[in-house]
């Protein structure tokens, strides 16, 4: 079989320089015309929110930070899943998109949510030990 296609291959040199030629011509094309990206995104799209309440305990900040935030962000088009972490004087939301979202429009539709609740928040006092 393979001696046929070198026989094949010898005899009608022409036709297959062609054939060669317009493979070349469309690997080429193909290549230019490909989405590739040198780093692909492997994770969906993720928006982190983290909001610094200091001198706050951790269930302080769970209950006047975290929560509100929570709820504002909570059914935002598009959005997958939302996940919170309080500590000490740190709020943590992670907005998870679904896979073909725009994230800068993703971000933007967050930071409008955000800027309804940024009059909203109160501050508290707490005495001085």
């Amino acid at each position: 079989m393979l001696k046929a296609v070198v026989n094949f291959s010898l005899r009608f040199r022409g036709v297959v320089l062609v054939l060669g030629g317009i493979l070349l011509v469309y690997g080429f094309f193909a290549a230019r015309t490909a989405k590739l990206d040198v780093f692909p995104n492997f994770v969906q799209p993720q928006v982190i929110i983290q909001t610094e309440c200091p001198g706050l305990a951790p269930e302080e900040v769970e209950l006047l930070v975290t929560v509100p935030l929570e709820s504002t962000v909570n059914g935002l088009g598009e959005m997958e899943s939302l996940r919170s972490e309080s500590i000490e004087g740190l709020s943590i939301l992670t907005a998870i998109f679904k896979e073909n979202t725009d994230v800068f429009r993703a971000r933007q539709t967050l930071a409008e949510k955000l800027a309804e609740v940024a009059g909203t928040c109160r501050r508290v006092s707490r005495p001085h030990a």
